[in-house]
């Protein structure tokens, strides 16, 4: 297919700073140099200009928050990324500006201004951050693939390797809102961590990209819709600008969303803020004056800033401390920013001399910086010594600082000298200091490892609004963590390969318990082993879902093996049971008709207790057990049995027998004979209680007989739920492993919970084992014990 070549150099100024002009006029009229590379194919092509829809029409205003910015132009987009790179690939961004501009040709977007906008406004958000001209060109072709004819191929033609992966990165992360289906959801966060942790700019691009969407959310003119993308962005997007440490995303993209998620909640707390500013704008200035006087006199250079709190932060703190808005007391903040470190700490000197501390508000990022390197001073004061003083946050910070915690993680791509470097390359520094960057490669891991998804997509939203803690390896290195850690998810913090080898911890070097939750400031060492257990119940306790998602693989992994030798021990001692030879190929072909894959699947299916050995029995002999229920002799303990009635040795010919109703002895456990007072023998268990009363000489050993036709009549306390629908699952689930109900009574019902007192009739000790386990193994079920004693 031929297609036209695109502007190479320049874009008409006028078409892009005037959107709804630009759609007027379209046309050759753009083409006015001399071209450089084809031009994409355009998938709204064959449009006409009277086609294009106008605006969108909305039932919502535009959030007070986050207005889009006049669109940049191609020159203004140079000079930006020229003022902080002055070695810049200028033809690079040029190329690309031109490039998206014809690629994305008549698409409009729903405000009705010309789809090119966007990509432009991305790359301005991002040359704000100040990144490498790699990144800023991303940005502007990031949609190209996605909603244009154009290939990744192409990109990797005309803009080389780097950019092609970059954008290849951002394609591959859906961009459609979060699906209705948990699962969709959850794929979809699979491919954004996997995409992500390639290469940390994909994350950043991604995250300039629904930044702009959500300052032009308002122009979506269906409310579901808006609310989906909110809460994806709450959800996802802005906890991973806080684990980047870009503060200014997180904090726009937590308001907007908050904006449309609950508009009347964001509109009250929005009034309250404009109430309390106009009664405290006094105390404000007073401290503001204070504390540029009592600097300067100090004789250190600071810039002093003071803001409200945001409305997203007010209402979190609201919901966590359980307050009204007039119960707050820190809506104001205050930011002093000074050359050094040194110097934060004679600010902090000044502050305290002049205000009211107060108690518990103070936090030394400095010294302890958090896991995404964020470093400050963190205190509060009372704004006047009324009892109803306003209190003040007030932030204490370095020039460098303060980047670092503007610009996050883009605030370590060091620039390499242009002759040293291809088009665009970058470095990242200090990126062994991100704690908060390894979550995302643990993520990833985790989801390569084939952890599951879905439990990933609701752990990580657990961590990532849990409030943190802070605590040290012996070596001094920071770990963050969600409140309520313990020292397995310290250990799989660390590595992978620590957590799996964990056998213990040390917290401030006294051996803590496993269910131990650290502190901040806590100093941890993991004690290690080769052959670390796994006892059950460690994901219960984890706080993170790295370390739960691991275990549980790790158990699930053991589990299978145990249950596979289970299984099998199992149906050989079925196939002993009934007295026939046991096949290996005859079970596999029957694993094969029962929809299994192979033996060893079936195998550890029965060893789960999902299929009972009767199946595999039927399968393998289908005509073995016919009739062999309706023929079957229950045997009810206390009942006298007529002579020869049970196959057991050690009787006299022709003796009368009865089972003690107390042990209800079973083939396969001991048992021993004791004549009673009517001449029969009562038979029962070795370890029944009744026995202890009797002299042993007056014992007759006796031994079972193989008598496949015969059922014993045993009974189990079953502790159910009350929940709908328990006792017909027990019933079923006997059912399923061939244990018949001989009665049933239901004791001691409570609020919660029911006993049931069930007799059942079994073959042996070994088939009451089996039906123990499995109902010890429902849902329905807190507990299941053989019934001892008398009733």
């Amino acid at each position: 297919m031929a297609r036209t070549k695109p502007t190479p150099e320049t874009v008409d100024e006028a078409q892009v700073a005037s959107p709804q002009k630009a759609a007027a006029r379209r046309g050759s009229d753009a083409r006015a140099v001399e071209p450089q590379a084809d031009a994409p194919q355009d998938k709204s092509a064959g449009k006409t200009d009277a086609s294009v829809p106008g605006p969108a029409e909305t039932d919502v205003p535009p959030p007070p928050i986050g207005r889009a910015p006049e669109i940049v132009r191609q020159y203004e987009l140079v000079e930006l990324v020229r003022a902080y790179d002055p070695n810049l690939d200028e033809d690079l961004l040029n190329k690309a500006y031109v490039y998206a501009y014809k690629a994305h040709g008549n698409q409009m977007r729903a405000s009705g201004d010309p789809y090119f906008t966007h990509p432009v406004s991305v790359a301005a958000i991002l040359a704000d951050l100040k990144l490498d001209p790699v990144t800023i060109a991303t940005a502007l072709l990031h949609d190209v693939v996605e909603d244009t004819d154009v290939s990744v191929e192409e990109i990797r033609k005309l803009f080389g390797d780097e950019v092609a992966m970059l954008v290849d990165g951002v394609t591959k992360i859906s961009t459609k809102e979060m699906p209705a289906d948990v699962d969709g959801a959850a794929e979809n966060f699979a491919k954004f961590i996997l995409a992500t942790c390639k290469d940390v700019r994909v994350l950043l691009v991604k995250l300039a990209d629904r930044l702009h969407n959500m300052r032009t959310l308002h122009h979506v003119p269906k409310p579901e819709k808006r609310r989906r993308k909110a809460l994806e962005t709450m959800e996802i997007y802005a906890p991973l600008a806080r684990i980047i440490g870009i503060e200014k995303f997180r904090e726009e993209l937590e308001d907007l969303s908050f904006y449309y998620l609950r508009p009347d909640d964001y509109a009250a707390i929005t009034k309250g803020l404009e109430r309390v500013s106009s009664k405290s704008v006094s105390d404000v200035i007073a401290l503001s004056q204070t504390l540029r006087t009592e600097i300067e006199k100090a004789g250190i250079d600071a810039e002093i800033y003071s803001r409200e709190k945001r409305a997203f932060s007010v209402w979190r703190k609201m919901q966590r401390k359980k307050q009204l808005f007039e119960e707050l007391a820190d809506i104001y903040a205050f930011r002093v920013i000074v050359p050094n470190e040194e110097d934060c700490y004679r600010v902090l000197g000044v502050i305290h001399r002049n205000y009211r501390m107060i108690p518990g508000e103070f936090d030394d990022y400095i010294s302890t910086p958090k896991p995404n390197n964020y470093r400050s001073i963190h205190t509060a004061v009372l704004l006047s010594k009324d009892k109803k003083a306003q209190k003040a946050e007030i932030q204490i910070r370095s020039k460098d600082m303060h980047e670092a915690a503007e610009r996050g993680i883009a605030a370590h791509w060091k620039y390499k000298d242009r002759s040293q470097r291809s088009s665009g390359s970058v470095e990242l520094s200090g990126s062994e200091h991100y704690n908060d960057y390894e979550w995302l490669r643990r993520t990833v891991s985790s989801v390569e490892a084939g952890g599951n998804v879905a439990e990933l997509l609701q752990t990580a939203k657990l961590e990532f609004y849990r409030d943190q803690i802070f605590c040290f390896t012996p070596r001094g290195r920071v770990i963050g963590l969600p409140s309520g850690a313990v020292a397995i998810d310290f250990a799989y913090a660390l590595h992978t390969e620590i957590g799996d080898s964990y056998t213990g911890a040390k917290v401030n070097g006294i051996l803590r318990p496993n269910r131990h939750q650290l502190k901040n400031g806590d100093v941890v060492e993991i004690l290690r082993s080769k052959d670390a257990p796994i006892p059950p119940g460690w994901e219960t306790f984890a706080a993170t879902g790295s370390a739960k998602l691991r275990l549980r693989r790790r158990v699930k992994e053991l589990a299978a093996k145990d249950q596979h030798a289970l299984g099998t021990r199992i149906i050989r001692s079925a196939f002993e049971l009934h007295d026939v030879p046991y096949s290996p190929d005859a079970v596999r072909e029957a694993a094969k008709r029962m929809g299994f894959r192979g033996l060893k699947p079936l195998m550890e299916a029965v060893g789960r207790l999902e299929v009972a050995d009767t199946d595999v029995l039927d399968q393998v002999y289908p005509n073995l057990r016919a009739g062999q229920k309706a023929s079957r002799k229950a045997i009810e303990p206390g009942k006298e049995l007529r002579p020869g009635a049970v196959s057991i040795e050690g009787l006299r010919r022709g003796a009368g027998l009865s089972f003690c109703e107390a042990c209800r002895p079973l083939p396969g456990e001991r048992i021993v004979g004791v004549k009673g007072d009517d001449g029969r023998a009562v038979v029962h268990r070795i370890d029944c209680q009744v026995l202890a009363d009797q002299d042993e000489k007056d014992w007759t050993d006796l031994a079972w007989r193989n008598d496949p036709d015969a059922a014993y009549v045993v009974e189990v306390v079953v502790t159910v739920t009350n929940r709908t629908g328990a006792i017909g699952h027990i019933g079923s689930l006997l059912a399923k492993y061939d244990a018949d109900i001989h009665d049933l009574n239901v004791e001691n019902r409570e609020v919660q919970f029911s006993d049931l007192r069930v007799e059942i009739e079994v073959r042996d000790a070994r088939h009451l084992a089996n039906v123990m386990t499995a109902l010890r193994g429902s849902d329905f079920v807190v507990s299941a014990e053989r019934s001892e004693g008398l009733k």
